[in-house]
């Protein structure tokens, strides 16, 4: 098992910044890839980046590209989102999520291929 748990989110006005991390225990030797994700009210949830361990590669979203940067610890067990930029429709609930096994480049969005989420931490980007 995988636990993991956000902090760093809260309210902050359009073009601000804001910056997301991930502390993870348990059993983390084992975990392939980690990532971050999104959820607005009303909408699905949604790959915002990600990163393998193996091959460091790492993935975002369209919509976060040249804005938003992932990186981790050289421990593996600190994730973190430099949000830089930040527009009202970043607005939603970010989850941090880990996967203890290989994932193709093109499913590392995918937030059902991920098997350990934390409980979140809300981002709020005012006008």
């Amino acid at each position: 098992q995988v636990q993991l748990v956000e902090s760093g989110g809260g309210s902050v006005q359009a073009g601000g910044a804001l910056r997301l991390s991930c502390a993870a225990s348990g059993h983390t030797r084992g975990t392939q890839s980690m990532g971050w994700f999104r959820q607005a009210p009303g909408k699905e949830r949604e790959g915002v980046a990600a990163i393998a361990h193996g091959s460091s590669t790492i993935v975002y979203a369209d919509s976060v590209k040249g804005r938003f940067t992932i990186s981790q610890d050289k421990t593996k067990t600190t994730l973190n989102l430099q949000m830089n930029s930040l527009k009202v429709e970043d607005t939603a609930m970010y989850y941090c999520a880990a996967v203890d096994y290989a994932l193709l480049t093109a499913t590392m969005l995918t937030p059902g291929k991920y098997n350990y989420w934390g409980q979140g931490t809300q981002v709020t980007v005012a006008s």
